[in-house]
């Protein structure tokens, strides 16, 4: 009976079919390569997560090689998201195959909620309280950010609402999170003075949506460092600024030394790679931002003094801002150490002069008035960042009237953050979240948030009340208003004014360029989306640009679209191209909806 049983047991097994042999004889040769050969061919680049893990099912020796911390499975994830390797430290240990899976994750997260946006937001702006989901997800932020980035990367025009919604989605994430940083950042000592810092926080929240880092900054300037210590070596082979390891803060007295090091540096910011101060478009924005500082290598008088003061520090010379009254300056002691000194002991730089070496007179000559010695005194990094945000503010209010004020919305915020309590800055941001809240593509919450602030003022200065309480009442009256027009618009196609909308809802649309199917919801005679969302889906391209009616239609893929409605076309041909999406999406209509 047990041999039998085991007769039995071995008929189970189906006998190999003889075409099969080789591959087992294939296998069994790859398997006997050395493991850094099976490595190499694990990590060619043209094997899928999903490849890897039939792989690695397959015997004891490829699951070892592909174990989730080992070099295979961190190829997969470095290939599928290359702009994430560089949070990574390589001295860290990393499980690649659960990172993977999370990244994988987030991304679809990321998706969902793009897509939801679509469908809650199509013919809106998105309200203060359309980031909820947002902030409540989890896994690491920077997964979500990056599948962000992914979709605005997309080739083309393709996907333009899912760009337009990723963009503000971005935008608002990276935004929070750089102003959180700038406030733990503003309640470090007085004495903490890493001017650069603050000034790359204001870059980054003006500019969330480009890749700045203090990192990537930081590496230009210090290149700028080697080609100075460079040109030294040949004025004073000896320098001990020469010594300096990275990061070292030492300082050098001798004023003859710092004179050497000062001579340097403007050869090689002026001379050499012809830094200068930007007369010809002194009033804009990008001045300010340091990352284009050192791009275009122009600037006015803060920025350049701040590049000046970096380089200078870490050649151990130890300038000092000088707030001085339309154009910031630094300033270099010339009085002995501990001595009394007065404003005359100092020597001030205009780094937008070529670095040019002022007295106290000649300063004054430079603004063309005299001025109190508190002026040349040093400031801190507080201070510097408020000037900078200050002017900011000064250009935001700037703005054509047919922009969103982003720039001015952005230096109200930085400036509330260091100032909380400024009346009149309050008092602006009021007015400023009223006029947005006034307009009909604006969300509703808006005008709420007005109270708010209001609310606020009236508690910091009651001698506001006239101003504050003209903005309650319009805000309120705005309210009513609002409630007034809450209800179903009915929107005849017969009106004379619609004599323009040429389709009606339910007709069934097919995308000519990319062939999905849509359904049509909703019709407006006119694009009724505001001066941003025209800008990104580039409306004005359009024949009759946002003059002529659109279209609310619902894709097979479940996603809001709004289409403009193009040339009408000759009755005798009533089935032929019509209609477009987003911004160019062209479509037909082969049938009727019944």
């Amino acid at each position: 009976m047990a041999a039998a049983a085991v007769d039995s047991a071995m008929e189970v097994v189906p006998a190999l079919p003889e075409e099969a042999a080789p591959e087992i004889a294939g296998l069994s040769c790859l398997v006997n390569l050395p493991g850094e050969v099976l490595e190499y061919i694990l990590c060619c680049g043209s094997l899928t997560a999903a490849d890897i893990g039939r792989v690695s099912s397959t015997c004891r020796r490829l699951r070892e090689l592909c174990q989730s911390s080992g070099k295979v499975w961190k190829e997969q994830f470095r290939v599928r998201w290359p702009s994430l390797m560089k949070h990574y430290s390589p001295t860290d240990y990393v499980n690649w195959l659960e990172e993977y899976k999370v990244r994988q994750k987030a991304g679809l997260e990321a998706r969902k909620i793009v897509a939801s946006f679509s469908k809650r937001f199509f013919s809106e702006h998105v309200p203060c309280n359309g980031f909820s989901d947002i902030e409540n997800l989890e896994g690491p932020e920077i997964f979500f950010e990056d599948e962000l980035v992914c979709i605005l990367n997309m080739e083309g025009r393709k996907a333009l609402t899912w760009k337009y919604y990723a963009k503000k989605i971005l935008y608002y994430l990276r935004q929070q999170k750089i102003l959180n940083n700038l406030k733990a950042f503003l309640q470090q000592p007085d004495d903490y003075e890493s001017y650069l810092e603050g000034a790359v926080y204001i870059d980054q929240y003006c500019n969330p949506l480009s890749d700045i880092s203090l990192k990537d900054i930081q590496a230009q300037i210090d290149s700028i460092v080697e080609l100075v210590c460079k040109t030294l070596r040949g004025i004073n082979s000896r320098h001990p600024s020469l010594a300096f390891k990275a990061g070292e803060s030492s300082m050098i007295m001798e004023i003859e030394l710092q004179s050497q090091v000062l001579d340097a540096m403007n050869y090689v910011l002026y001379d050499q790679l012809k830094f200068k101060g930007n007369r010809m478009d002194y009033y804009n924005a990008l001045n300010l931002y340091m990352h284009q500082v050192l791009i275009r290598r122009t600037g006015i008088p803060i920025s350049m003094s701040l590049l000046y003061l970096t380089i200078a520090r870490q050649l151990g010379v130890p300038l000092e801002p000088v707030n001085f009254p339309s154009h910031f300056l630094l300033r270099w002691c010339q009085g002995a150490e501990g001595a009394t000194l007065d404003i005359f002991d100092y020597i001030y730089i205009d780094a937008f002069g070529k670095g040019k070496q002022l007295t106290v007179k000649e300063c004054e000559y430079l603004i063309g008035q005299h001025v109190t010695a508190a002026l040349y005194g040093v400031v801190n990094v507080k201070k510097v960042l408020q000037r900078m945000v200050g002017n900011l503010l000064s250009l935001g209010k700037r703005e054509g009237i047919d922009q969103s004020y982003q720039l001015l919305r952005d230096s109200l915020d930085l400036y509330l953050a260091m100032y909380p309590d400024q009346v009149q800055l309050l008092l602006l941001q009021a007015r400023l979240y009223f006029h947005l809240g006034i307009w009909p593509e604006k969300s509703f919450c808006l005008v709420l948030k007005v109270l708010d602030i209001l609310q606020h003022i009236q508690t910091l200065d009651p001698g506001q009340h006239g101003a504050v309480g003209y903005l309650v009442q319009h805000t309120l009256e705005h309210i009513e208003r609002k409630k007034e027009e809450v209800g179903v618009e009915v929107k005849l196609r017969s009106d004379e004014k619609h004599r323009d909308v040429c389709y009606s809802i339910g007709l069934i649309m097919k995308h000519k360029r990319y062939g999905y199917n849509c359904v049509i919801y909703g019709w407006d005679p006119t694009c009724m989306m505001g001066h941003e969302w025209i800008r990104n889906m580039n409306v004005h391209s359009l024949p009759h640009g946002h003059h002529q009616p659109f279209y609310n239609v619902l894709v097979e893929d479940g996603s809001c679209r709004y289409a403009a409605q193009g040339p009408p076309l000759p009755q005798p041909e009533p089935y032929a191209s019509c209609c477009q999406l987003s911004s160019d999406w062209p479509l037909s209509m082969p049938i009727k909806f019944l």
